[in-house]
């Protein structure tokens, strides 16, 4: 089947005891930016990808993990055309995200307050994108307190996207996935989120961001990674 130069690339740097923060971020950036759908197996002749625009029922979205140690994950999301994976954040985390085919909408916010312990169901966060994005475009890149850290895909057409993910998740190290639903700041529900509102300057948008349980409706299958493998060695 081949190997992917760029996976090998991640696998390389970063499974030997390297975290992301302490590792050259232009040079990630670099090679995400360069990969391409056929680095991992993909094309738009594929079935997948060749639409018909008829969807019955909340669309599956499929995942592979390309690899995975305790330092970083490499994943493809295979979103169906109208699929959502809603509001969720990532924790103490950095991801370089890599739309390879497709079309699709994300919205992300960052807290105001990152360091808020707030008891309140709502949590006032700045929006950073709310945006169509279409491949080939360039990778986009959050942090734990910036470059919109909680995020939503909602996918136009069917989309392959690629996450390379340090530290991944990790329950038991604090890094478990919440899940939010986000309501207009315009919209007042008896918070007391008023008075910092008003001190806000600029025409920055921004929302109040409530945590929920997972939603049920929520679809998501894992399937084994068939794509180019990975060779653990230099290159």
């Amino acid at each position: 089947m081949g190997f992917c130069p760029f996976v090998t690339f991640f696998w390389i740097h970063l499974e030997q005891g390297l975290k992301i923060e302490h590792f050259t971020y232009l040079s990630i950036f670099h090679n995400c930016d360069n990969m391409n759908p056929e680095d991992l197996g993909l094309s738009t002749d594929l079935l997948f990808f060749k639409s018909d625009g008829v969807t019955t029922g909340t669309p599956t979205i499929t995942y592979t993990t390309i690899c995975t140690t305790k330092n970083f994950s490499m994943c493809l999301f295979f979103l169906p055309q109208s699929a959502v994976i809603p509001l969720h954040n990532h924790p103490e985390m950095t991801v370089f995200s890599k739309l390879l085919l497709g079309s699709m909408h994300i919205k992300s916010y960052d807290w105001v307050d990152a360091d808020s312990a707030s008891s309140s169901q709502l949590r006032l966060a700045k929006l950073k994108a709310d945006n169509v994005f279409t491949a080939p475009c360039d990778t986009s890149v959050l942090y734990p307190t910036s470059g919109g850290n909680i995020h939503a895909f909602t996918a136009l057409t069917p989309c392959a996207l690629l996450d390379v993910i340090g530290p991944p998740y990790s329950k038991e190290d604090g890094r478990d996935c919440s899940y939010y639903r986000d309501f207009p700041c315009s919209v007042s529900i008896g918070c007391t989120m008023d008075g910092a509102l008003e001190a806000l300057e600029g025409e920055t948008a921004y929302g109040l961001l409530e945590e929920i349980e997972m939603p049920k409706d929520l679809k998501m299958e894992g399937i084994e990674y068939l794509g180019p493998q990975i060779i653990d060695e230099p290159i």
